[in-house]
């Protein structure tokens, strides 16, 4: 039989808080994120909580919907965001400008 590969991730940008932070990026901004979803939605988990670029965290001050996890990632150099883990799918809710503002 075989070897099946393991699925990659799946990405939910369908939150509307997230959204307007999407469409708040500065125009510069906007081809790097992109560019770090492409590569997102290529990985495993595995891959995605051992990247060193991504520095995936967890948030312990705070839940997300359903009490779910919520975890920090960089998303760029300059922007983080803030993603909670739903099966496949990386639910991403919102965006920072800066590491701290991710945890409060």
């Amino acid at each position: 039989m075989p070897e099946q590969k393991s699925s990659a991730l799946r990405l939910d940008l369908n939150n509307p808080v997230f959204q307007k932070d999407w469409l708040s990026l500065p125009k510069e901004e906007v081809e790097r994120f992109r560019a770090s979803l492409k590569q997102i939605s290529q990985m495993s988990w595995d891959q995605v909580y051992k990247s060193k670029g991504l520095h995936w965290e967890e948030i312990i001050s705070k839940n997300g919907p359903d009490g779910k996890k919520l975890y920090s990632i960089r998303i760029t150099g300059k922007f983080r965001a803030v993603v909670c883990r739903d099966q496949e799918f990386m639910r991403f809710l919102t965006l920072h400008p800066d590491h701290d503002s991710a945890y409060h």
